[in-house]
């Protein structure tokens, strides 16, 4: 038997120890390799009557993190190029039976009569841990960093493996389907909690633990292959199951208001499923999963949120020619929420922090939010006392800019004023001098302008973090006209450190990510100034798909913001570049009343000291007396919502502000939460159809106005049935 992902040993009781080491990775996934030789492997267990059973694990840090997604991408092309070649039937019928081999393994493996005990250290995730599930004995580390879970609902999947039939037959229904439809992973407590493992032991002592409980007679058996199984929350149909599953039903649609299959794929699974036996299950599961897999949205997803981000973490922008940027310390100007924000992520990844402001009582506050961002992790057991003392240790706040030398990087994050950076930036690199690449962390300004007040431009680059710096994983990179090579790959070095995303953009006011976002903001206020209610705006972008409202979107970012970046547009490009019905929403919010969003209570909405935020009673100033409400097309403010955001994006890219696809959908999706089943504002473009996308726009630009009208490089790439993804040399959406 020839392996070259696993070894296989056999000890003198008749134990087999299966360890899963693939080579030149660092990381353990499911291949077609990796399926063929586990085949191989059950196959000589099965037929070899001195193996008594098989202890399965890993040879790396982590058991896996499943399977390579690249192969289910790449399934959904090979049906289109089988049904091309063969016919629909046939094709179907291939693509089917592929798409379940790795479940058809496991049940040989579950059902082989000798038992299987997966020792789990590290990640156990996806189709690796539906091969814990299918194992009859599951053995985890207590290492913290040991987690398992089924995370594929993130990328437009499902468990397809065995996943939705075993979990809802180890767990109530209804904590089944919450820990599908959230794709969670559990560490070691908590999974043992929820009986989806049997046993927690040190790392060292998994493999012995594991013979010991194959020695003691076990029993190969599922629970569920027993005659006396009953599922934990009974049959379907009953009281208890008519509790769980109208409620369950509602949930989904309330979450994800039927914009992802797979989600709904899943109540589909485990209700019918559990109404049969688990081979005839797992063949329900099987068939809901190849639909899924075939699914536009799952496409989009995976291209979007797996492999066009892996390719940008990886440093796909990154120049080449420059070698890689040694990075121990450096600077943040601005003690704000912001640069507080950016100095806490910094230090957390192991770099040393000068936190800078104008006074010593604003930087020691800096440092104070870093310490409740550390101190909350700590209260939630995800970080120990000792990593709070460590990290506080590594940031020095101070007034002092001669602090800033020895700073191999300098990020400003102060007030969004020409001037203040201006001083700011003069003042530090009087320290530093000019070849410490010097980054500003401005929202809006253009980079260009900024670095007219550097010493070297080339030097001078943007690097736009996104509120809560700690919980928001993109990050923008700005090219000023003069920006170097080096400035460049010091942005990509230091954002990988700190474990965020990047893309790469080109000079503009506002960048790509809040030219985007502004525009689904603006609509918000423009239909309330049509007199649409304002609960109605909320709730109709997130059926469009968007994280929240638009009048909720404004109250995080600030409406005082929102006011002065609309005077400053003014003030600098005329009044034709500013929306009148914006203009007199933010002026009647900010000047008058006062109200600049959540950070002084009181928006959009009110935020009580207790209880929820509730929408302003006073909005109703907005209603208009000739409004009627029977008129209202849900289906065309979805459309407004999601379309003045992507028409948006395909002018940066026509603007030369976006050279990447990858980036605009990646971006658009982590910055600022543009409806992930489409893949992203560019994937949104490509997957409706470059021309009815171009006859959407135009029908919205004759009933709205201007906004939605679509740039000319739209309508050549129409006139040659072109994609983005195509016209950038990559692969289209099958």
């Amino acid at each position: 038997m020839k392996l070259e992902n696993f070894r296989f040993e056999k000890d003198k009781d008749g134990i087999a120890v299966l360890t899963w080491d693939m080579p030149g990775r660092s990381m353990n996934v499911i291949t077609e390799d990796v399926i063929a030789e586990l085949n191989l492997v059950v196959d000589e267990i099965i037929s070899q009557s001195t193996i008594k059973g098989c202890v399965i694990t890993s040879g790396k840090k982590d058991f896996s993190a499943g399977a390579d997604l690249n192969l289910l991408s790449q399934g959904a092309k090979q049906y289109e190029a089988a049904r091309r070649e063969m016919g629909e039937e046939a094709a179907t019928v291939i693509f089917f039976e592929n798409s379940r081999k790795l479940s058809i393994l496991y049940r040989k493996l579950e059902a082989c009569g000798k038992p299987f005990v997966a020792t789990i250290n590290g990640v156990c995730l996806g189709g690796a841990f539906e091969l814990a599930l299918a194992c009859h004995y599951r053995i985890m580390s207590s290492n913290e960093k040991s987690k398992i879970g089924l995370p594929e609902i993130k990328v437009g999947l499902f468990p397809g493996a065995g996943g939705t039939q075993r979990v809802a037959r180890l767990m109530p229904t209804g904590d089944a389907l919450q820990f599908l439809f959230k794709g969670e992973q559990l560490k070691a407590k908590a999974a043992l909690a929820s009986k989806l493992i049997h046993e927690i032991v040190a790392a060292e002592e998994m493999v012995d633990r594991a013979k010991v409980w194959i020695n003691s007679n076990c029993k190969a058996q599922a629970p569920w292959d027993a005659k006396d199984f009953k599922n934990p929350s009974g049959k379907v149909f009953s009281a208890t199951g008519m509790m769980i599953w109208p409620a369950a039903n509602a949930i989904y649609r309330r979450e994800t208001f039927d914009n992802y299959p797979a989600a709904k794929a899943i109540l589909h699974a485990v209700y019918e499923g559990l109404q049969l036996p688990i081979d005839q299950g797992l063949l329900v599961e099987s068939r809901w999963f190849a639909k899924i897999l075939r699914s536009k949205e799952a496409a989009a997803m995976i291209r979007s949120l797996f492999l066009s981000k892996n390719e940008l973490d990886k440093g796909a922008r990154r120049p080449k020619e420059i070698g890689p940027i040694v990075l121990r310390k450096i600077g943040v100007i601005g003690a704000g929420f912001m640069g507080a924000g950016v100095a806490y992520v910094s230090a957390l990844s192991g770099l040393d922090v000068v936190l800078l402001d104008r006074d010593q009582l604003s930087a020691d506050q800096g440092k104070e939010v870093v310490n409740k961002l550390i101190s909350a992790s700590v209260s939630k057991g995800r970080a120990t006392v000792q990593d709070r003392d460590a990290l506080l240790e590594r940031i020095e706040a101070t007034q002092d800019y001669l602090k800033l030398s020895g700073c191999d990087l300098v990020i400003e994050a102060v007030y969004e004023e020409r001037g203040v950076k201006a001083e700011v930036t003069q003042r530090a690199q009087a320290v530093l001098g000019p070849d410490v690449i010097f980054a500003s962390n401005t929202s809006t300004l253009p980079i260009t302008s900024l670095a007219e007040t550097s010493l070297r431009p080339e030097n001078f680059i943007g690097v736009h973090f996104f509120s809560p710096v700690e919980k928001m994983s993109l990050v923008e990179i700005i090219l000023g006209k003069k920006t170097g090579d080096r400035a460049l790959a010091t942005a990509l070095d230091f954002v990988r450190i700190i474990k965020k995303t990047p893309i790469v953009v080109n000079d503009t006011r506002g960048f790509f990510a809040n030219r985007c976002v502004l525009n689904f903001i603006r609509e918000g206020h423009i239909m309330l100034r049509e007199g649409i209610p304002p609960a109605m705006i909320e709730d109709v972008a997130r059926m469009a798909g968007m994280p929240v409202g638009p009048l909720s979107l404004n109250d995080e970012v600030a409406l005082d913001l929102g006011w002065r970046i609309l005077n400053a547009t003014k003030k600098d490009l005329g009044e034709a570049a500013v929306d009148p019905a914006q203009e007199k929403v933010l002026n009647f919010m900010v000047e008058p009343e006062g109200r600049y969003g959540r950070k002084n209570g009181k928006g959009f909405y009110d935020y009580p000291s207790i209880g929820k935020k509730t929408l302003w009673p006073g909005l109703t100033i907005f209603a208009r007396d000739d409004f009627n409400a029977e008129r209202i097309d849900i289906a065309e403010m979805k459309q407004r919502f999601l379309c003045v955001q992507a028409v948006e994006a395909a002018r940066t890219i026509a603007e030369g502000v976006i050279v990447d696809p990858r980036e605009a959908d990646v971006g658009s999706i982590l910055g600022f939460g543009f409806a992930p089943f489409t893949g992203g504002a560019i994937s949104y473009i490509d997957g409706l159809g470059i021309q009815e996308f171009i006859i959407l726009c135009d029908r919205l630009a004759t009933k709205y106005g201007s906004r939605f009208i679509p740039p000319k490089l739209l309508r050549e790439m129409a006139a040659n049935n072109q994609t983005f993804y195509a016209r950038n040399g990559a692969a289209g959406i099958a």
